[in-house]
C-alpha cells in the first residue's frame, strides 16, 4: 500500500508540474528575470505548494506515524549553517542556470528533453560528489 500511495503522489506531483508549466525552463527563467519581461505566475505555483505543505506539517507535526503507517521522522538539526547556506546557494545557481529544480527536471527529462538529461547527469554528479567528500571527511575525522 505505501508503494501505491507513493505513487500515487509522485504521478499527481508529476502532473502538477505538467499543468503548471514548470517541466518549461523558460517559465523559470522568466520568474527569475526580475528586470526583463517578469512572469510572476511561479510565484502562485509555489504559493499553493507552500500553503498545502504548511497545512500538512500543522497536522502531522506531532505525529510518529503516517495515515498508511509508515513511520514519520523529521530533521535532527533546524541550525542555519555554512553546509545548508552553500547548498542552498548552489542549488538556486543551478535552477537560474538551468531553469530546473529536481522534481520538473525528472518529469522533463522522462519526455525526452535533452536539456533536461543534462541537468539530471549533472545532478546526480554533484550527488555522487557531495557523497564521495562527504564519506572522505568522515573517514579522516
Amino acid at each position: 500500500m505505501l508503494a501505491l500511495s507513493g505513487f500515487a503522489a509522485g504521478l499527481l506531483f508529476g502532473l502538477g508540474l505538467i499543468v503548471s508549466n514548470m517541466v518549461n525552463p523558460e517559465k523559470v527563467l522568466g520568474f527569475l528575470d526580475l528586470a526583463g519581461r517578469w512572469d510572476p505566475s511561479l510565484a502562485f505555483v509555489m504559493g499553493g505548494a507552500v500553503a498545502i505543505g504548511a497545512i500538512a506539517f500543522a497536522l502531522t507535526r506531532r505525529a510518529s506515524r503516517s495515515l498508511l503507517g509508515a513511520p514519520i521522522s523529521w530533521p535532527a538539526s533546524t541550525r542555519i549553517d555554512r553546509a545548508l547556506v552553500l547548498g542552498s546557494a548552489l542549488f538556486g545557481v543551478g535552477w537560474g542556470l538551468a531553469g530546473f529544480c529536481p522534481g520538473p527536471a525528472l518529469v522533463a527529462a522522462s519526455s525526452g528533453q535533452p536539456k533536461a538529461w543534462l541537468f539530471v547527469l549533472a545532478m546526480l554528479a554533484g550527488m555522487g560528489l557531495h557523497t564521495l567528500t562527504t564519506r572522505l571527511r568522515a573517514a579522516h575525522a
